[in-house]
């Protein structure tokens, strides 16, 4: 790899989302969802009644977006969709719920994977320097 590419931002986390995405892909593969799928499921379990903005926020996509997501797992019956006024909240149904335990599953192997390969430490420390510097770049 070119040197100035290791010295690229914009390359090298790049380059780091294409990896972990693939190891994502391969962890949830088995419970039929993409991480993305599987992560807003396990929000609005977590706190039913969710906005529509709300999630939107925490997983830090477009509302467009996730209303593309919410309408897809309401076809597969796994949310539902209620207006209160300007709003829109989503909550689990019960097929929903019962996929909770098979995503937490998941998501653990996916963190112990990388955790394996990178250290505790190091996947820590990661995780948070990562949160900061979008925090401060978004500023």
């Amino acid at each position: 790899m070119g040197d100035f590419l290791k010295d690229c931002l914009y390359f090298t986390t790049n380059r780091l989302s294409r990896v972990i995405t693939k190891m994502a892909d391969e962890e949830f593969a088995p419970t039929g969802f993409s991480p993305m799928y599987g992560y807003l499921l396990l929000l609005v379990i977590r706190d039913p009644g969710s906005t529509q903005k709300k999630l939107a926020d925490q997983l830090d996509i477009a509302p467009s977006t996730l209303t593309r997501f919410i309408e897809k797992l309401e076809g597969k019956g796994l949310v539902n969709r209620t207006a209160q006024g300007k709003s829109v909240l989503v909550y689990p149904t019960e097929n929903g719920k019962a996929l909770e335990e098979e995503i937490r599953m998941a998501s653990k192997r996916l963190h112990n994977r990388y955790e394996q390969i990178l250290g505790k430490e190091t996947a820590g420390f990661l995780s948070k320097e990562l949160v900061r510097s979008s925090d401060q770049l978004e500023e």
